[in-house]
């Protein structure tokens, strides 16, 4: 009886092993820790491609110049950066996204 008990908890134990590695595998592919690993590796990479310090001290000072510096920076960089500018923006719109999805509706609107 001693013996069946024992497997059963050695079955019990196999089992909730594997449920957790897959819980951890779960979590670590997730689309938002995905999307998190591609912002701090883009934003990596713009920050070894590109003088970022600089090129923001040298923006004007109003807005509507500052959209138009920015786009001409973007146009006049090489592929790399803007590539990486534009992962950026995705990843960034996608985390976005998530958050908001997983606020619930509910705690926002106060009944």
């Amino acid at each position: 009886m001693h013996n069946t008990m024992n497997n059963h908890s050695n079955i019990e134990r196999t089992v909730m092993r594997r449920v957790h590695t897959i819980s951890v595998l779960r979590f670590i592919l997730s689309g938002s820790v995905f999307a998190v690993f591609i912002l701090i590796l883009a934003l990596w990479g713009i920050g070894r491609e590109v003088w970022v310090a600089k090129i923001l001290e040298n923006g004007p000072i109003d807005i509507f110049g500052k959209f138009q510096y920015f786009f001409y920076a973007f146009d006049h960089t090489r592929l790399v950066v803007q590539a990486l500018v534009l992962l950026t923006l995705a990843s960034s719109v996608y985390l976005a996204r998530a958050v908001a999805r997983s606020i619930p509706f509910s705690s926002l609107v106060q009944a």
